[in-house]
């Protein structure tokens, strides 16, 4: 008989539902009950050295708080029979672009002359490879399909981020549930991303890998010698 598998993508997913950013107005009866779930019976790879044979998971707030052969079952918890399960923990992905739109690069105009300095509005770094103001967990939507893909293949949480520039701003943390993109994060500002690649910037600086070095090396000069000033002049 075919082992039947479940991720502990899925447990997580709907556990974490009730620790979601609430910034919508609840049509109906708000519930307030802690999420508490234990899932008995189950086979459970807890790690690639150990396989526990009919244990017990138990989930509250979305957290693992009981992982055992002989875990008890707390008051108050929803009861899942897994008999036949096997409940396997979801991979991390920390580099991906999911849920972020992807950058958009202007047409090449060859009789144009050389773009020398920034053409971004604002007060924003000099060279266009610098992103470092974008956040990713401001754009970031929920693609069902792709999440699907995503889970398929044995993965429950990405990072990710805009993937353009040099320095490209922040990443942020999300399951890969179906719903409101706010009710996925888990971290918004999760990681800095870095790059040697310039992206879509039209700007003739840099040109190469030596280039792309000595402005990152620079940017991080620069704030450096900004935040030893007192008072600050401006903070980025």
């Amino acid at each position: 008989m075919k082992k039947r598998l479940v991720l502990l993508l899925g447990v997580l997913v709907s556990a974490m539902a009730a620790r979601a950013q609430e910034t919508f107005p609840i049509n109906g009866t708000q519930d307030d009950r802690p999420g508490l779930y234990a899932f008995t019976n189950a086979t459970i790879v807890a790690d690639p050295q150990t396989t526990l044979e009919n244990a017990t998971l138990v989930i509250r707030d979305g957290k693992v708080e009981t992982l055992g052969a002989n875990a008890s079952v707390p008051a108050g918890a929803v009861v899942y029979d897994l008999t036949g399960y096997t409940i396997y923990p979801s991979f991390v992905e920390l580099y991906s672009d999911y849920g972020v739109p992807e950058p958009e690069r202007s047409s090449f105009n060859w009789g144009a002359p050389p773009q020398l300095y920034s053409n971004t509005d604002g007060a924003y770094n000099w060279n266009q490879a610098i992103r470092s103001q974008y956040r990713a967990a401001t754009d970031f939507d929920v693609s069902n399909k792709d999440a699907g893909t995503w889970r398929k293949l044995g993965f429950g949480t990405v990072l990710t981020h805009h993937q353009d520039g040099i320095s490209r701003g922040s990443g942020v943390l999300v399951t890969l549930g179906e719903g409101r993109p706010q009710e996925q994060i888990l971290i918004e500002d999760a990681a800095h991303f870095l790059s040697f690649n310039k992206g879509t910037s039209r700007q003739q600086y840099p040109s190469s890998l030596m280039g792309s070095i000595a402005l990152l090396r620079q940017t991080y000069a620069d704030a450096q010698w900004y935040a030893a000033q007192d008072p600050k002049p401006f903070e980025d």
